[in-house]
């Protein structure tokens, strides 16, 4: 004899409550959390990189050869990359806030990728004997991705960016010498002054 089958499949076991409420919150956390801005950019750690850079240009204009030039500016630059790592990571930790959170991540994302590639850059125009070229590359790279990450973070930090593009338009067409005085009003003066900026109204 055949067994009988029900027409009806058997209802699944609801899902829990609470389960159930335990998704949603953790969906509009991480949503939140990819809308948030970054805001762990370093005020007073900008400040920093950019007196340390201003010293760069005074003793990269006293070398009496784009090597040695070149050497020094590679110097600052590796140290301007460890005060501003150090200086986000202690605005995060200030905050309360995880150094690598969605918005950090974005941010470098955005903002690593031109910084390689003027490093890069620099290599080149070196070796083909276009050290001039240098400085104007790095300021539209640097510039380029700070308006690039900055689009993740507060207002001021793109508009940065386009100051930094700026003077590295004008440092294309200077001599070497003019071209290391652009740097030290790039990388120099504006950290300084939106440092100070974002430090008021963003904190440290």
């Amino acid at each position: 004899m055949a067994s009988v089958e029900p027409i009806r499949p058997a209802p699944r076991e609801p899902v829990a409550l609470h389960s159930r409420a335990m998704d949603n919150l953790r969906f509009i956390r991480e949503t939140m959390e990819r809308a948030r801005p970054f805001t762990a950019v370093p005020g007073w750690g900008g400040c920093v990189m950019g007196v340390t850079a201003l010293a760069a240009a005074f003793v990269a204009s006293r070398q009496p050869t784009a090597e040695r030039w070149l050497i020094v500016w590679l110097m600052e630059g590796m140290l301007a990359i460890g005060i501003g790592a150090m200086a986000m990571k202690m605005k995060s930790e200030a905050a309360g806030e995880p150094l690598f959170s969605a918005p950090a991540r974005r941010f470098v994302l955005s903002f690593a990728p031109p910084l390689l590639a003027g490093a890069l850059l620099g290599g080149v125009l070196y070796r083909s004997n276009l050290a001039a070229a240098i400085p104007g590359t790095w300021l539209l790279l640097y510039g380029t991705g700070v308006v690039t990450g900055g689009a993740f973070s507060v207002r001021v930090v793109p508009v940065m960016g386009l100051c930094f593009m700026a003077i590295g338009a004008v440092a294309l067409i200077l001599p070497l010498w003019a071209g290391n005085v652009a740097l030290g009003v790039g990388f120099g003066l504006l950290h300084v002054i939106f440092g100070a900026v974002i430090a008021r109204r963003y904190g440290g």
